[in-house]
């Protein structure tokens, strides 16, 4: 053997232990931690290089220290629970799980609007910035640098020019996909943006696997912005001359959520900069206070739980009649694809929409693996036909609705930092409703039918891409 072959084994002989031991000792996913191991045992020096890259935690520790304190959250919930609007009856079980997960209660005085597709979200959000007189704040997953990115920069850079603090966080790989890339554009235009865990070959990206796929837009804390969409005109569906199309839909939020969203922003701000910036404090809601009971369920791999998990665990299981989900991408954990079908069980509709023709086709691929044991338990799916669908949406029974930027996938509820809210209110719920439904009509179900039709090629196909579920 030569002496460079014998030099890689023998650094091997030390690094793959030593990837192998913490992904033993910090992979909570079993099946992660199997692969991963798999991956650095048998690819010398490759394959503990690229487990150090894609596959360690580095952002748990230093959220944890930047984190405010824990006691400091309970204390504002218990200050504000005496005040805020009670949720009753089949919704407690919810309201405690959230609870325990967040130290928050649902707050009332919120006003929610549903916005539809670039045409409708674009417009709402600038005009939001274009009255802005004291601050702006705006994270984006995807900031594309197409006409609809341009105007949002110029309408940035007209705001920092009359004097309000303006604030912007792009994704470090979101934004690779376009060119030139968003935060140059930025910081030319004289607008402050903060990259989050930008990709680096000197020196190198060490957590390249972790983003930040939240989409925030708040101005002078009182208008608030979530859901779904980048900026781009991708979400412009009426172009019919584009490709890539996306349809998706956001939500314009006023009242305290509107706050909580901007303290989200800033505790984001203040990890990636070190910068503080005050934030007014929650104030109490009045009994009588009108509007939908909103709270803020942020998640993220610096958590000690993985509290989307556990929300959707408890939502799920609190139903009683229906429950309705529409997710891009739908790979769910082996626990919430068990709660869906034990739902079923009990007598709950359980029906989820999902696009037609998935922008990711591996993800397609994995998701029809598990087509078929869903609908043997009753479960029912319905397909898209273009523009590819990108909303996000939970409902169950007739007053909850979950809105928000994660995806039923590994990805979001394990290594993404997302966001979901709340939302208590029969009026919106029945909005949101009417919205499923409408996409119900134009959608095809799936049957066994669809499931024994399939060769066996295209099952192994499927079967080796679900293996990867953990990892996309």
């Amino acid at each position: 053997m030569s002496l460079e072959g014998l030099l890689v084994l023998l650094i091997h002989a030390v690094i793959g232990p030593a990837a192998v031991f913490h992904a033993l000792l910090y992979k909570r996913d079993s099946r992660s931690a199997l692969g991963w191991i798999g991956f650095c045992l048998f690819f010398p020096l490759v394959g503990p290089l690229i487990y150090a890259v894609f596959g360690v935690n580095r952002v748990h520790t230093r959220a944890r220290e930047l984190k405010p304190p824990a006691h400091r959250s309970r204390l504002i919930a218990y200050e504000l629970g005496e005040t805020a609007a009670s949720v009753t009856g089949q919704y407690q079980g919810i309201v405690n799980v959230g609870y325990c997960i967040t130290g928050q209660p649902p707050r009332a005085g919120n006003a929610v609007q549903m916005l539809c597709n670039g045409e409708q979200i674009y417009p709402a959000m600038q005009t939001a910035i274009k009255q802005a007189r004291h601050s702006i704040h705006l994270a984006s997953y995807i900031f594309d640098t197409d006409q609809v990115g341009r105007e949002f920069i110029a309408l940035l850079q007209e705001r920092v020019r009359a004097g309000v603090a303006v604030r912007v966080i792009v994704d470090g790989v979101g934004e690779c996909y376009s060119w030139p890339r968003a935060s140059k554009l930025l910081r030319r235009a004289g607008v402050p943006v903060a990259q989050f865990m930008p990709v680096r070959l000197l020196p190198p990206s060490l957590s390249i696997n972790l983003r930040s796929h939240r989409k925030i837009l708040v101005v002078d804390e009182q208008i608030g912005f979530t859901g779904g969409a980048n900026i781009g005109s991708r979400h412009l569906v009426q172009d019919t001359s584009s490709k890539k199309r996306v349809a998706d839909i956001h939500f314009r939020l006023q009242g305290p959520i509107a706050k909580d969203l901007n303290r989200l922003f800033l505790e984001d701000w203040r990890f990636l900069t070190g910068e503080t910036v005050a934030a007014s404090e929650p104030r109490a809601v009045p009994l009588e206070s009108q509007g939908a009971q909103c709270r803020l369920i942020s998640d993220g791999p610096n958590e000690d739980m993985d509290r989307l998990v556990m929300l959707y665990l408890g939502v799920i299981s609190s139903a009683q009649q229906r429950i309705s989900i529409m997710t891009p991408y739908f790979l769910p954990e082996r626990e919430l694809a068990a709660a869906l079908r034990a739902a079923v069980l009990r007598g709950v509709e359980v029906r989820i929409v999902l696009p037609g023709q998935n922008n990711l086709p591996f993800v397609h691929w994995a998701s029809q693996h598990m087509l078929g044991e869903l609908l043997h338990w009753g479960v029912r799916v319905f397909y898209q036909p273009p523009p590819f669908v990108h909303s996000k949406l939970l409902l169950v029974d007739d007053d909850y609705s979950l809105i928000g930027s994660a995806n039923l996938d590994a990805r979001s509820l394990r290594l993404n930092f997302e966001l979901g809210v709340e939302i208590f209110e029969h009026r919106l719920s029945q909005k949101l409703y009417a919205h499923f439904e409408q996409a119900l009509a134009r959608s095809r179900e799936a049957t066994m039918q669809d499931v024994l039709q399939r060769t066996v090629w295209q099952r192994a196909r499927d079967a080796s891409m679900a293996l990867f579920a953990p990892y996309m």
